[in-house]
């Protein structure tokens, strides 16, 4: 048979993920069919089995792909001297990070449970990498008198859930720039850590 016009090995790898990525977002990962995810690609639904092995497969390629790049991303972000400037630096990547990835974070969180065990716990793995930036900078905030935690494990999830909670409800035409929105979450998260 035929490849299916505008097929193109290099093309339709990346038109595979995104694909499912907005369909996994929009109708969920159970709802959507590798036949579904074939059509929005313009391709025969045998054809996807080129690129992946099964949907679980690309489900944990996209979360471990978007893991992958959050930590790289991290990396390569001018980290400040001292813990205050250091959460600062971390508050207003995370939410940029995010807002320019919706439909990525909302997966992340929505369809983590449907991930088999052994995919599952990578991925827990990567995510945990990533909490322990955060758990590090409060820690060094606690030792140098800066912050007051009670449990920075705790508080590190409660900041990571606070942040990413902007994308619930941020809108591009909306009355806040993202500069003002990270400027507010800023000054909320500095208040709830600084020492008295």
């Amino acid at each position: 048979m035929a490849r299916t016009q505008g097929s193109h090995s290099a093309l339709t790898g990346p038109r595979i993920r995104e694909a499912a990525l907005r369909l996994f977002a929009k109708h969920g990962y159970a709802a959507v069919s590798m036949r579904q995810i074939a059509a929005e690609v313009g391709v025969q639904a045998g054809a996807l089995y080129n690129y992946t092995p099964d949907k679980q497969a690309l489900l944990f390629s996209l979360l471990q792909g978007h893991m992958d790049e959050l930590l790289d991303a991290w990396k390569g972000e001018p980290q400040g001297d001292d813990p205050m400037a250091r959460l600062e630096c971390f508050v207003r990547f995370h939410i940029r990070f995010n807002l320019q990835r919706p439909e990525a974070i909302f997966i992340s969180y929505m369809e983590l449970r449907n991930l088999e065990p052994e995919n599952f716990t990578v991925i827990e793995g990567l995510r945990k990498r990533y909490e322990a930036v955060l758990e590090g900078i409060l820690r060094d905030g606690e030792a140098a008198g800066t912050f007051t935690v009670a449990d920075p494990a705790i508080a590190t999830r409660a900041l990571i859930a606070m942040l990413t909670g902007v994308n619930t409800w941020y809108r591009a035409q909306g009355r806040l720039s993202i500069d003002e929105i990270c400027s507010i979450y800023w000054q909320m998260v500095r208040r709830s850590v600084s020492a008295p």
